[in-house]
C-alpha cells in the first residue's frame, strides 16, 4: 500500500518536472529552436491545428527559423498566429517560406526571461510539495485506520520526503541550467 503511494509520488512528480522542461521550452533564449513555436495554433479550415502538424520548423541559422507550410494558402494563417503570439515575433515571408529572425536578447530582456524562469521553478517546487502533502496525508489515514503502524508511517515519511528532494533537485538543476542558457551571449 505504502509502496503504490510511493509509485505515484514519483509519477506525479517526474510530470511536474516533465512540464517544467516543457515551460522552459517556451522561454526563449538566444538561438533559435524549433520548439519556440510549440504552442501556436493555426486556423485550418476552420480547425485549430497545432503549427507542428501544418507545416515544419526548421532552423535557418543561430537566429532565424524558416517554417515550410505544407499547403500555400496556410502562409498567411501562419503569419497571424506568430504575430498574434506572445513571443514578440516577426515573421516575413518569401514565397511559401516565413523566416523568423530572432532579435538578440538585451540584458534586460534576459533578466525578465531569467524572473520568469525562477517563476516556472517555482511553480513546480510548490507543486512537489503538494504532491508530498496528499501523499503524507494518505498515510496519516492509514495510520489512523491501523493499517499500518507508527514506525512504518515514519519510515513512510523519510522516504517521500527523499523522493521530494529529488525532484526539487532536478529542478533546481534545470532552473541552472535555463539561467545559464539565458545568460550566454
Amino acid at each position: 500500500m505504502i509502496e503504490d503511494f510511493k509509485k505515484d509520488a514519483e509519477q506525479r512528480m517526474a510530470k511536474t518536472v516533465e512540464a517544467l522542461g516543457l515551460a522552459f521550452n517556451k522561454i526563449r533564449t538566444g538561438r533559435a529552436h524549433p520548439s519556440l513555436l510549440n504552442g501556436l495554433t493555426v486556423d485550418y479550415y476552420g480547425v485549430n491545428t497545432p503549427l507542428s502538424q501544418a507545416a515544419s520548423v526548421t532552423i535557418e541559422d543561430s537566429r532565424t527559423l524558416s517554417v515550410s507550410p505544407y499547403e500555400k494558402s496556410l502562409v498567411p494563417e501562419i503569419e497571424k498566429a506568430i504575430m498574434k503570439s506572445e513571443l514578440g515575433l516577426n515573421p516575413s515571408t518569401a514565397g511559401t517560406i516565413i523566416r523568423i529572425p530572432l532579435p538578440a536578447l538585451t540584458e534586460e530582456t534576459r533578466r525578465n526571461y531569467g524572473k520568469q524562469a525562477r517563476h516556472e521553478a517555482e511553480g513546480s517546487r510548490i507543486g512537489i510539495r503538494n504532491i508530498r502533502r496528499d501523499v503524507l496525508s494518505d498515510i496519516k489515514d492509514l495510520l489512523k485506520e491501523k493499517e499500518i503502524s507508527e514506525d512504518e508511517e515514519r519510515k513512510a515519511q523519510d522516504d517521500v520526503q527523499k523522493i521530494t528532494d529529488r525532484f526539487i533537485a532536478k529542478v533546481e538543476e534545470a532552473l541552472a541550467a535555463k539561467e545559464k542558457d539565458l545568460l550566454e551571449i
